[in-house]
């Protein structure tokens, strides 16, 4: 990338919309397809869903659960089992009517989700209390039909995995939503260094069919919130629609109790959000491609420059993930520009004199000044700074965070730190659903999360009246 193509990227602060799509696109993380709201994940972009599913998939296979898969399409009747369900999800839904020649005799969905396909599997599965529980998930795409759409943020077809669980008891089914949800905040903040409010829903938010949604919240750099994960307590909605029972140990027929959960590849539009820059890409170390790439500086004596760089290579390979770019048809300064605009986090420079010198220059994507490195002990000293890069990373996104939440006490203390803040605003709420379609109506915002385990105090920011729970509201994707 030349140093013009990268001033073609907007300014970050001048031109959010436009700087993330353009990142996006120039870092190859994405394409459009030729299916209107559907996009091609590039290579790249690829591999950094793939280092999420990797860490995911430990972790949960590290907790019991195990991996299977399910249909791509669901008979309409199943669909409409779960009223609140097809209602939340109707307007989105891709239909299958016709197979080859043959018009079928019931339309098909094309899954906006799976509980409609998956519960009546549970149903033959799941006989006795000694079949729970059931800790399944698969990995797979689903087709949401949405208008709007935007690569990453919200496609007609997305990545995701879907958790599908079934207890016992409500108990055990509330502790694995709540198990879900500190697997997702660890890959947020630990992974991806981007800090989450974690809580639930209010009533209107919740996934369409649930009795509680546990929910992870960031706030992105142009002030508005980001939904980066959910885990749903559905309780017995979707066992009652499938006549999904077992014999307990008292010998008495029971509904089990249900969850399901999940995250998407939103997340690769949260990581380009969080920490990109006028530049590109900024990645945390713990999910990057590349944790190096060394760039060879060939002068006169080229063959012992590159055999420097390989050697340095094969050395911090053994530890790192490294890329090695010895292209002779780009000049380094190219090459300086495509890997800061893809954000690895750690470039390495190899001269003729660092070769004499015995050292190599790393210079930090997420910046800094270059500093010269001995070849011998550099393997520790890259270790060093990548776990420098990852804290600053995750300290400067919560910094930003928490000086753009405030709190109010009225309406008009909402409208006014949303326009002079940009961010969260917390308030008190009566639980009344007239006093949050109120504010939705006056402040444009809608309704975040309720944080866990925290007693409201004071009033209601709309009617007075005591405040029983604390919520977080902000203006969102």
């Amino acid at each position: 990338m030349t140093e013009r193509e990268a001033s073609q990227i907007p300014k970050k602060d001048e031109n959010f919309s436009e700087w993330y799509t353009a990142v996006a696109l120039k870092a190859e993380l994405a394409d459009y397809s030729p299916v209107r709201g559907f996009m091609a994940i590039r290579p790249y972009g690829y591999a950094l869903w793939e280092g999420m599913q990797a860490w995911l998939d430990r972790r949960f296979k590290d907790t019991g659960h195990v991996s299977a898969y399910f249909p791509l399409l669901v008979p309409e009747s199943f669909l409409q089992k779960e009223a609140e369900h097809v209602q939340g999800f109707a307007p989105q839904v891709a239909w299958v009517t016709q197979g080859g020649d043959e018009k079928l005799s019931e339309r098909l969905a094309v899954r906006p989700t799976s509980e409609a396909i998956i519960l009546p599997m549970y149903a033959k599965w799941i006989q006795s209390y000694r079949d729970l529980p059931v800790l399944l998930l698969q990995w797979n795409s689903v087709v949401r039909w949405e208008r709007a759409t935007r690569l990453f943020l919200r496609t007609a077809e997305f990545l995701w995995h879907e958790g599908h669980t079934a207890h016992r008891t409500a108990e055990d089914a509330d502790a694995e939503c709540r198990l879900i949800l500190g697997i997702y905040r660890d890959l947020l903040e630990d992974v991806l260094a981007i800090p989450v409010l974690t809580g639930i829903k209010s009533k209107s938010e919740r996934f369409a069919g649930a009795d509680n949604t546990y929910t992870l919240e960031a706030l992105m750099p142009d002030g508005q919130a980001i939904q980066a994960g959910t885990s749903h307590f559905l309780g017995q909605n979707f066992a009652k629609a499938f006549n999904v029972k077992f014999l307990d140990s008292d010998n008495q027929e029971k509904y089990i109790w249900s969850t399901s959960w999940a995250v998407t590849t939103r997340l690769i539009g949260c990581l380009i959000m969080a920490h990109g820059d006028d530049r590109g890409l900024v990645l945390p170390p713990q999910i990057a491609p590349y944790h190096i790439v060394i760039v060879p500086i060939l002068g006169k004596e080229e063959a012992k420059v590159l055999a420097a760089a390989r050697d340095l290579a094969k050395t911090l390979g053994t530890r790192f993930r490294v890329k090695l770019d010895d292209r002779d048809a780009y000049t380094p300064g190219w090459k300086f520009n495509e890997w800061e605009l893809r954000g690895v986090p750690v470039r390495l420079e190899v001269g003729p004199r660092d070769v004499a010198a015995g050292q190599a220059v790393l210079v930090r994507r997420s910046g800094g000044a270059k500093q010269a490195v001995p070849v011998n002990g550099i393997t520790d000293a890259v270790g060093k700074v990548l776990d420098e890069i990852q804290k600053e990373l995750f300290h400067r996104a919560k910094a930003y965070r928490d000086s753009h939440t405030t709190s109010a006490d009225s309406v008009e203390a909402i409208v006014r730190a949303l326009a002079e803040v940009k961010g969260f605003v917390k308030v008190g709420w009566c639980e009344s659903q007239q006093c949050e379609d109120t504010i939705r109506e006056r402040t444009g915002a809608s309704p975040r999360v309720i944080p866990l385990d925290e007693k409201a105090s004071g009033n209601c920011v709309v009617c007075g009246k005591p405040a029983k729970a604390w919520v977080y509201y902000a203006r969102a994707y």
